[in-house]
């Protein structure tokens, strides 16, 4: 992956001061993280992590004949940056530990053709008490540069303690 394939940062990213500001920001958008450059060598890479190496990631000629006309990134892919992606938006402090909890839904609606650019969008959908913490929702939306459909959509949970 060279350096043409990250966009720089935005601004540093905002700061959540614990889980009372959490609270406050129920129902509205966080932001939205910096346009990523999808490159065949980042799939390729999560190909041979995943052993997912099925020809329609990892073969660009035999993908140009494929339904899509060219090779399309990993759906877990596109999901996995969700976490470095939320950093370019915010980070949570004062709280003891965050723990990465889960899905609740993930759909994959559009495919990601490896040469595109992707952002994340993220609003907070819900916090709810639990013994020590919070649990909460973040609702992802991955949006492809020039395209109608996002190629993922989800429900992350994160729960913090403090």
């Amino acid at each position: 992956m060279d350096t043409e394939t990250m966009s720089s940062k935005p601004t540093s990213p905002y700061v959540i001061h614990g889980i009372a500001e959490l609270h406050e920001r129920v129902g509205t958008s966080l932001g939205t993280s910096r346009w990523v450059a999808i490159d065949q060598e980042m799939v390729t890479t999560f190909a041979e992590l995943s052993g997912d190496r099925q020809w329609i990631h990892v073969d660009p000629e035999r993908a140009k004949k494929g339904l899509f006309g060219g090779t399309v990134a990993h759906g877990f892919f596109t999901l996995s940056l969700s976490t470095w992606l939320l950093d370019d938006i915010f980070s949570i402090k004062d709280v003891a530990a965050i723990i990465n909890y889960g899905l609740n839904r993930v759909r994959f609606p559009a495919p990601l053709l490896v040469g595109s650019r992707i952002c994340m969008h993220v609003a907070l959908a819900e916090v709810g008490e639990i013994t020590g913490g919070v649990q909460v929702v973040y609702h992802l939306e991955f949006e492809i540069d020039g395209q109608p459909k996002p190629c993922c959509v989800a429900d992350l949970v994160f729960r913090y303690y403090t």
